[in-house]
């Protein structure tokens, strides 16, 4: 006899400026077709509209009903729920950013331990090697850079980044950022790229060598010493394209701002400014794309970049990239105390807190 089907609840991002998903409307048809029970919440928001969904199988919820869903239903996301103080019951597929001491983070685990649910988080998601099996990382890189570079022609124009918004495409994306290097009137900046055998990193080096920027691409063997690392501030621009771990080297020291130095803008793509382990440490928020960068020092000036959902500026292609690579794994979510799924329960359940009863 057949059990329940797995049940897969595709829940509309509450964050602004968030537009990306983590499946297409062929992946839901692939679930479906593997007997997979399929809801899409409606979103006004979404690239993809969820007409597409609905004609692919899959069910159609209000947007934001996902506390309301049956109980054994896999709840999938990509950024942070709504801030809340309610318990969660249900297991939940997303980046929960609560692994690493996080504020906000921690009171999401509690969330889960009081509810009962669990968090299978995306960053988390993990081969038997340990490497992530899905990510957004080049499509960050790569808007990060763009920013960075938007934020450095300003500067020469004697302002400070303007706001930014989504790209139909990256050829978009290039027109408007070749432009803006072409009006400020110089030659074209260099960038040091660390991380830069990584899709972080590769992303952003792709992005600068499209616009005539020379790039230095360093990975672990360039940053093996543990620094200092003098040779940053000798470029126009840093890209730290590293995520925050034990052990991580500072790049740009609280003292690299009156320090003599050509670095004029820095884009914090893994963007942890919060962690203790933090490779940069002349600011301390996230910024918006109301307001993409802020001035860690007036003179010389030095903006930081430093936008927590970057791959959302090219929502479309950063989608279908992401969607791609998880669909495999999406597809094994009825053996979900297996394989990747289940060691991103383990995970979990390592860093889940004590509740009082």
């Amino acid at each position: 006899m057949n059990g329940p089907k797995t049940h897969l609840w595709i829940r509309a991002e509450s964050r602004p400026n968030e537009e990306r998903v983590g499946i297409t409307p062929a992946g839901v048809a692939s679930l479906i077709e593997r007997g997979f029970r399929v809801t899409i919440e409606d979103s006004a928001t979404r690239v993809m509209p969820a007409a597409g969904f609905v004609e692919a199988g899959a069910e159609l919820a209000p947007e934001g009903s996902w506390p309301e869903a049956p109980r054994d239903a896999i709840i999938f996301g990509l950024k942070e729920l709504p801030e809340a103080e309610t318990p969660l019951v249900h297991r939940h597929i997303m980046f929960g950013h609560a692994y690493k001491g996080q504020e906000a983070g921690q009171r999401l685990l509690k969330r889960f331990a009081q509810g009962g649910g669990a968090l299978y988080d995306l960053e988390y998601l993990v081969a038997e090697n340990g490497r992530r099996v899905a990510a957004f990382g080049y499509w960050a890189g790569y808007a990060g850079a763009a920013v960075s570079l938007f934020a450095w022609a300003d500067q020469k124009k004697g302002g400070t980044c303007a706001p930014v918004s989504t790209w139909k495409n990256s050829e978009a994306l290039q027109a408007d950022l070749k432009a803006a290097l072409d009006s400020a009137q110089e030659t074209r900046p260099n960038a040091i790229v660390i991380g830069a055998l990584g899709r972080v990193g590769t992303g952003a080096s792709d992005l600068c060598e499209q616009m005539g920027v020379e790039v230095t691409k360093w990975d672990m063997a360039e940053t093996a010493s543990g620094g200092p690392f003098p040779e940053v501030l000798d470029h126009d621009l840093f890209f730290n394209c590293i995520l925050a771990a034990p052990g991580c080297p500072v790049f740009v020291p609280a003292e690299a701002k009156t320090a003599p130095r050509r670095l004029s803008v820095i884009g914090d793509v893994a963007c942890d400014p919060q962690s203790d382990f933090s490779p940069v440490k002349v600011y301390d928020l996230e910024t918006s794309w109301e307001a993409p960068v802020v001035r860690a020092h007036d003179d010389p000036v030095l903006d930081v970049m430093a936008i927590d959902n970057l791959p959302s500026l090219l929502p479309l292609e950063s989608s279908e990239d992401f969607a791609a690579q998880l669909l495999p794994h999406l597809q094994t979510l009825n053996a979900i105390d297996d394989g990747v799924w289940g060691r991103a329960f383990a995970t979990y359940l390592e860093h889940k807190p004590e509740v009082s009863a």
